[in-house]
């Protein structure tokens, strides 16, 4: 699966979690997922608790936290603070 595949698994709506990034429209945010694995979650138990969920929409929630940093503008940061 390429990266495109992967953020097309990213969706918005405006009246789910007051429209954060969700797997694929089911109410399981981008955030939940980068939170348990952050906890220190494994991909097998995620999957085993939330069985809507493919290995693929894990996969797709750590990219687009990539895709968003990668993006990001660079400063100085000394000279911000």
């Amino acid at each position: 699966m390429n990266n495109i595949n992967l953020l097309e698994r990213i969706t918005f709506d405006k009246n789910i979690l007051a429209g954060k990034p969700l797997i694929r429209g089911l109410r399981i945010s981008v955030a939940m997922i980068l939170e348990l694995l952050l906890k220190g979650a494994t991909k097998e138990e995620i999957l085993e608790d939330y069985p809507e969920l493919e290995a693929e929409d894990i996969q797709a929630a750590l990219f687009y936290a990539y895709f968003l940093v990668s993006k990001e503008e660079v400063i100085d940061r000394l000279a911000a603070s």
